[in-house]
């Protein structure tokens, strides 16, 4: 089995509480009643032969409904619990006006073993969070993910790329 790697985006705003990141909560029955410690990066596996930042950029669009656009600033590289490398990059965004989250969907048989396949939203919601929020919300493993952007825009003091 090859190495599993995934590519995602993490979106930014600034606001009058500071920092706010951009997370997406998994959708499916097994994490339908999750939340403190589950949310994530907007991000996925990569194609065969796909570039890194277009997977990054493909993934946040079907998994949040919204286009992004950098420019982006590479975040580098984490390795979660399970053993996949997540790529990630950072970029200067926000909701557009009159957004509904949207999301590709997956097949999966459920109730387990009924022969049933149901479909379910690959993530079910997703929203901006302050700092304090988003130690709760994100993925533990994901958290130096925040803490590099937070070091980058402290290196450069702008708020923005």
């Amino acid at each position: 089995m090859g190495e599993r790697v995934s590519a995602g985006l993490m979106m930014y705003r600034v606001r009058e509480v500071g920092l706010e990141v951009f997370l997406a909560h998994p959708g499916g029955p097994f994490s339908a009643s999750k939340d403190e410690g589950y949310w994530s990066v907007p991000k996925g596996e990569c194609k065969k032969g796909e570039p890194l930042l277009e997977a990054a950029e493909r993934e946040f669009e079907e998994e949040v409904g919204i286009k992004p656009a950098g420019p982006y600033v590479s975040l580098g590289s984490i390795l979660q619990k399970g053993g996949k490398t997540v790529h990630a990059w950072a970029f200067y965004g926000d909701i557009p006006v009159g957004w509904k989250h949207q999301s590709n969907t997956y097949l999966m048989e459920w109730p387990p073993k009924s022969g049933m396949k149901r479909e379910f939203l690959e993530m079910d919601r997703s929203s901006f969070f302050d700092m304090k929020e988003a130690r709760f919300k994100l993925k533990e493993s994901q958290f130096e993910l925040i803490e590099r952007l937070l070091s980058l825009l402290k290196g450069t003091g702008e708020q923005r790329f």
